[in-house]
């Protein structure tokens, strides 16, 4: 215990510096645009886009176009069979490439430098560090963080592809294994169920679990419902010192994780008087020291907080920061809250007022022109390769610390939805749905997708009428499949129960028409008037059907 609260403050030390030097964060972020752009200056990329000749934030506007994955992706693509050239100076080492979902259907692969890891990390530290610093009972409890393998295959010129966390977990310093109990083998686990099995197999074995730490709050929803239902197997195993041969889980995997299951009766035994007593398997009752969970919180996740007091009590709750694959882009500092302080050390941002950004000529502002009470999308520059990266995350600026805004996370753009973390664009809800039409060879009519939530959600078809009524069964399963072929988080939440399969359902005649009426009236465009394919509006469906849906009504 001595030794994690040396470790603590050494930590707090370095927290304290990263707030103290916001009041100098223009300059912070100048300069390591500066460093950037002078480390990849004889890249491909850096040498078509004049990275030599930059002596300013203007300049560097001036010659590097605001930009998506597809502009960088014939560069990637190179890296990707061995050429760092084509975006990185000749002696940069790439770690690993993780991967997210693309909005045309292709994956995105991103490259892990080592400067960009040990930002990755570094961010982690400072997060971790107020949450611990805070909440100093957790010191002497365990903590659950559940991460995804990364090294899932290997790219052309023989590199692991996956997921960063799972490369983060693996590399832990050792104080850090001795307080995050998982063992990173069970990030190698690919089956969802399988996973969250062994790791309610390894965490319910300990009863002083005290943070539990992932992306989406619907993941934990989802983990405490698989612990009820699945009680009885837990409990055998955990007295048994098994784990069960039920799930999916590789060979080489159970070998590794054999030292995680030793017997445990007086502990199967405790759980047993719990489920006796409650008539169920809550884990606010196996873990009594449970004290913080750590999820996003901003967004459309935010619906699935009032479940998670639900399942796992009155806990503290810190959001764990805007963050992707592209990199860390807030550090909240707070409880209950999802805005945290820019990640002003690692990463050069830019941002763009909500109401320019489809603008051919936006105003770009740097980080300490915010204004507070303002919407913005982000763009990212990082030491991973990336340049003026629209990520199309809208952010509003709440506040600031020294020059360094706080950021609150709201949604993705208007053309993303993503109520679980399936990041789904409108461009792959109007391929699937298309290509099921054509699949079926049924008349092409106007649609829309939208979210509702059940007691989990799921996504909608809404339909005009047409002669597909009889065929809905069909359709619905022909657009589901699509989803999960075009977007493989989409995929992974449907897998894992985060999100129940599509639905149609069909909207009366000139709902379409009225629609289109109320949002063009008095404005004079309605022949430019876009219809929506997609939408993130979770009351969207209820209020289109002229019904409230029962999730939304109570």
């Amino acid at each position: 215990m001595i030794l994690r609260y040396t470790y603590l403050e050494w930590k707090r030390l370095k927290l304290r510096r990263f707030l103290a030097a916001t009041r100098r964060g223009r300059r912070v972020q100048e300069r390591l645009l500066r460093r950037l752009l002078a480390r990849n200056a004889d890249s491909d990329f850096g040498r078509q886009h004049r990275f030599a000749d930059v002596r300013s934030v203007a300049d560097y506007q001036r010659q590097v176009p605001i930009s998506d994955y597809e502009y960088f992706r014939p560069y990637i693509e190179r890296v990707l069979e061995g050429d760092v050239t084509a975006l990185f100076a000749p002696e940069t080492r790439i770690l690993m490439f993780t991967m997210t979902s693309g909005t045309t259907g292709q994956p995105k692969y991103l490259p892990v430098t080592e400067e960009f890891f040990r930002n990755y990390k570094e961010g982690w530290h400072l997060w971790g560090t107020g949450v611990f610093a805070d909440h100093r009972e957790l010191l002497g409890c365990k903590a659950l963080q559940l991460a995804s393998d990364w090294q899932q295959f290997t790219s052309p010129s023989g590199v692991p592809c996956g997921n960063i966390s799972g490369l983060a977990a693996e590399t832990r310093p050792l104080i850090s294994r001795i307080m995050f109990y998982l063992p990173s083998d069970i990030s190698r686990i690919h089956d969802a169920a399988a996973k969250h099995y062994a790791t309610l197999r390894i965490g319910l074995a300990k009863a002083k679990v005290g943070l539990l730490v992932t992306a989406n709050p619907s993941t934990l929803v989802e983990f405490s419902r698989r612990a009820d239902r699945e009680k009885e197997s837990l409990i055998r195993d955990i007295h048994d010192g098994t784990l069960s041969e039920d799930h999916e889980i590789p060979s080489h995997v159970r070998a590794a994780l054999r030292p995680w299951l030793r017997r445990k009766p007086g502990r199967a035994r405790e759980l047993e008087e719990l489920v006796a007593r409650r008539g169920r398997l809550h884990l606010r009752d196996a873990w009594p020291r449970l004290s913080m969970i750590s999820v996003w919180t901003g967004g459309s996740v935010g619906v699935y907080l009032s479940q998670l007091k639900e399942h796992f009590g009155e806990t503290a709750i810190r959001d764990h920061g805007l963050s992707a694959s592209e990199g860390r882009m807030t550090l909240p500092i707070a409880d209950d809250t999802s805005a945290g302080v820019l990640d002003y050390r690692h990463q050069f941002f830019e941002f763009i007022p909500e109401g320019e950004h489809s603008s051919a000529n936006p105003t770009v502002l740097q980080a300490h022109q915010l204004e507070v009470r303002r919407n913005y999308f982000i763009l990212l520059t990082t030491a991973g390769g990336l340049y003026r990266y629209d990520i199309h995350d809208v952010v509003r600026c709440v506040g600031f610390r020294g020059e360094v805004p706080l950021l609150e996370f709201l949604n993705k753009g208007k053309n993303f939805s993503s109520v679980t973390g399936e990041k789904l664009s409108e461009h792959q809800a109007i391929q699937a749905v298309t290509s099921a039409f054509s699949q079926l060879r049924l008349p092409m009519v106007a649609f829309t997708l939208a979210p509702v939530m059940e007691d989990r959600p799921r996504y909608v078809l809404l339909m005009a009428s047409a002669d597909n009524n009889e065929r809905r069964g069909e359709l619905a399963a022909a657009v589901q499949d699509n989803l999960e072929r075009l977007n493989l988080e989409y995929a992974e939440k449907c897998t894992s129960g985060r999100l129940h399969p599509l639905r149609v359902e069909e909207v009366s005649a000139g709902t379409w028409a009225a629609m289109r009426h109320q949002k063009t009236s008095g404005r004079g465009n309605f022949e430019e008037y876009k219809h929506p394919c997609l939408t993130s509006d979770l009351e969207f469906v209820a209020r289109t059907l002229g019904k409230a849906h029962p999730a939304i009504a109570g």
